[in-house]
């Protein structure tokens, strides 16, 4: 495809066919997933699988792909679907409008994927997603929080037990040791030492924490990243 040449002279056709045939499921579609998931097609991933429960809400606009005037109040995955296959009409697009959570984690068999991305903001769903994902054959890769951020320099990846400074990698390593539940194996991360507060403003609208798309997108561009580079070093092997 002529849209993939700037990709094809930096990674050659062995590399980019094994991106052609990988099949990955991302978690979320928010802030960090959807900018995760705009990378890996524009980069020639073609079966990707979008897990998410929401709809587009005005509230998502300062950061999320999709989130656009025209497109609030529609279901995410099914808007991120159309946006993708704008970029590649012969991507396969899965789409599951729900939430990953227990009720639901049996219905997705990971095994049947080459990556697992996790962008859930759920600490319980998301401690599952780790549990399950790392005693899957996929390889893994999970965002911590990205909220509360505001310097692009301080995003990091390290390994999930050597995460400092974030208060959900603390969360979850707290639940893992409380419960004695524990990922089955090591897993990188995306995230920022960085923890800034919240503004006294009026007329906030709903309480969540502050966030920019400069710093989630950094972090789902990041994810992406991480595949492709995981992808080349196997194709050197």
């Amino acid at each position: 495809m002529d849209f993939l040449q700037r990709a094809l002279l930096l990674l050659g056709d062995g590399v980019m066919e094994r991106v052609a045939q990988q099949r990955i499921i991302v978690f979320g579609c928010g802030g960090v997933g959807s900018w995760c998931i705009e990378a890996l097609v524009r980069s020639g991933f073609r079966h990707i699988t979008l897990v998410d429960f929401d709809r587009v809400s005005p509230s998502n606009i300062n950061r999320q792909l999709m989130a656009t005037q025209s497109t609030v109040g529609q279901v995410k995955v099914e808007a991120m679907r159309r946006h993708l296959l704008d970029i590649n009409p012969e991507a396969d697009i899965v789409i599951r409008n729900e939430t990953y959570c227990a009720d639901t984690a049996e219905t997705f068999p990971l095994d049947d994927y080459d990556y697992v991305i996790d962008a859930i903001d759920s600490l319980p769903d998301k401690q599952l997603l780790i549990e399950r994902a790392t005693r899957s054959r996929a390889q893994f890769f999970s965002s911590m929080g990205a909220a509360l951020k505001m310097d692009p320099t301080r995003v990091q990846v390290t390994e999930f037990w050597k995460v400092k400074g974030c208060p959900l990698a603390r969360a979850l390593r707290q639940r893992f040791k409380k419960q004695q539940r524990f990922p089955a194996r090591k897993f990188q991360c995306v995230y920022s030492d960085e923890l800034l507060k919240n503004q006294e403003v009026a007329d906030a609208g709903e309480r969540a924490n502050g966030s920019l798309v400069h710093i989630t997108a950094i972090f789902g561009l990041t994810l992406a990243g991480l595949v492709i580079t995981d992808i080349k070093k196997n194709a050197a092997v």
